[in-house]
């Protein structure tokens, strides 16, 4: 998923969620810090909307508890006008701070910076593998390799994840859609596909790690 919502305001979560995927973000959304970190830990984000104000764990022992082992953009959200809890998020790891009520194109834009910013990076180097997004392009020790473009997207997300597992059905949604006619199958062979291409030994793989019950992982070898 692109955008995790943090929110127990029902009807402002529902709002942002409907002017996000007009904008062709995915989105979930939930109302708990408990809830929220183990959905980010079974399914991942590319960008955190964090409220403060939340019943239970609040948002800074949320983002506290992220920022122990991710570096995923977090926009803290709170309706405090107080400079002490921009700080404090910001000390805790937090990208970017936005006041209630906010002005929903303000909040676009500052999320839309945020991802031009973190993943406008044109090329991934991960030793001999060299992945161009422009031309849409991968090389290996110098050779082109020849790839379908759902192995490119497969590729790209693992590799933009490095060191994270990431869940098959986070995946399948991000490379095939959520509404794909396509089965969870898919999956295990253009896995099975890319490795062939990638690995040095495929039935040993060292950079596209299994992890069973769960996903799978990129590491850097």
């Amino acid at each position: 998923m692109d955008i995790l919502i943090i929110e127990d305001n029902k009807e402002l979560a529902g709002l942002l969620c409907d002017f996000l995927r007009a904008e062709n973000y995915t989105v979930s959304v939930t109302k708990s810090g408990e809830k929220a970190l183990q959905m980010y830990e079974r399914y991942g984000a590319r960008l955190i909307v964090l409220d403060i104000m939340l019943p239970g764990m609040d948002g800074f022992g949320v983002c506290k508890k992220i920022r122990e082992e991710s570096n995923v953009p977090i926009l803290i959200v709170s309706a405090k006008n107080a400079k002490e809890d921009e700080l404090c998020g910001l000390d805790l790891g937090a990208d970017d701070y936005i006041e209630k009520p906010y002005d929903i194109d303000i909040m676009l834009a500052k999320i839309n910076g945020i991802f031009r910013r973190r993943y406008a990076t044109p090329e991934i180097v991960d030793g001999d593998i060299r992945i161009s997004k422009v031309s849409r392009t991968v090389y290996k020790n110098g050779a082109q390799l020849e790839m379908t473009a759902k192995e490119f997207d497969l590729l790209v997300l693992l590799a933009e994840n490095k060191g994270r597992t990431l869940s098959k059905e986070y995946i399948f949604g991000q490379v095939w859609g959520s509404d794909s006619f396509s089965e969870q199958q898919t999956l295990t062979v253009h896995i099975k596909w890319l490795r062939q291409k990638i690995e040095d030994d495929p039935k040993k793989p060292k950079k596209i790690i299994t992890v069973w019950g769960v996903g799978y992982r990129y590491e850097s070898v």
